[in-house]
């Protein structure tokens, strides 16, 4: 980063969350660099080095991919036509956007949709991981009649109208980052008198592990507040829309966190729900290194129309 100062790090890095916050609801829009610099108080040729070291990847590169990859889980969760996702998704018409795609999956929207979705799942993960491409038809039944059985045993699963939620957040690229966000959350909530045995962790998820490679997946670590309070440096916060959502309830090990999402979407998708435009997230009941399995009682959230 272009400069030693841990601070202004920490600053520098909050304003890069406006950006990422800026970018996610208005994928639609004209994201020129003027207007994205302003928003982070960045002269355009500074914001430029800045955006690059904090999110891994130019701020053209992140805002393509982008727009790509949330197309695509349109494509997998929604009843919609490709031209209308082109154009939600600011592209001038169906052919720049079937292009983009066709660079970016190796396969055209359309083909994208029609493909079994065996092969866009962590599905395909939990049969072998040395097995060579893709199962046949009966094998793929095989695995979602199992994962549907795991579901049915592990998880209680209710649909909720949830409020509006403010959490204090750090952000994380990559679950290699997590742990490390949480502490520096931690660490700065802790003095404030945020952390007890009542504070809930969430995980919130920006990107799908479905469509993103896990070192892009963008997350915040944060903490569910009761009431305002003023952040600084890397800590800043945002608000979880209240609404509708798939609860999915578990008590799991955490090499069963990736089954565990992969069957509730599962769930969803076979009781004619849709995925509503907000993120899923996690919602942490224990701390699973004081469960006598080394478990986590975890709610899974699911926002849907």
């Amino acid at each position: 980063m272009p400069t030693t100062d841990k601070r202004i790090q920490a600053d520098y890095r909050n304003r890069i969350n406006r950006v990422f916050e800026f970018i996610e609801e208005n994928l639609d829009s004209d994201l020129s660099l003027t207007t994205l610099s302003d928003i982070a108080f960045f002269s355009p040729f500074h914001f430029h080095r800045v955006f690059k070291f904090v999110a891994g990847e130019t701020l053209n590169e992140y805002i393509s991919r982008k727009r790509i990859e949330k197309s695509a889980l349109d494509l997998l969760h929604k009843s919609i036509t490709a031209t209308e996702i082109a154009h939600r998704y600011g592209f001038s018409n169906i052919s720049s956007y079937s292009r983009a795609f066709k660079k970016y999956f190796g396969v055209s929207p359309t083909g994208f949709k029609k493909q079994n979705p065996y092969k866009h799942s962590k599905i395909r993960q939990l049969d072998s991981k040395n097995e060579q491409g893709h199962p046949n038809f009966e094998k793929y039944i095989c695995i979602i009649n199992n994962l549907n059985n795991w579901i049915q045993m592990n998880a209680k699963i209710e649909i909720k109208e949830m409020p509006m939620m403010d959490v204090a957040y750090v952000t994380s690229i990559g679950p290699q980052n997590l742990e490390s966000a949480y502490k520096k959350l931690i660490q700065w909530a802790t003095p404030k008198g945020l952390i007890n045995e009542h504070t809930k962790m969430i995980t919130i998820y920006h990107d799908s592990f479905k469509v993103t490679q896990a070192n892009k997946v963008r997350m915040s670590a944060s903490i569910l507040l009761n009431k305002k309070i003023e952040t600084a440096g890397e800590v800043a916060q945002n608000t979880i829309n209240g609404g509708k959502f798939i609860v999915g309830s578990f008590e799991i090990g955490l090499e069963e966190f990736e089954k565990s999402w992969t069957g509730l979407f599962l769930w969803m998708n076979e009781n004619g729900y849709q995925k509503a435009n907000s993120e899923p997230f996690e919602i942490y009941h224990n701390n699973f290194n004081e469960h006598p399995e080394r478990k986590a009682i975890v709610d899974f959230y699911i926002p849907i129309q």
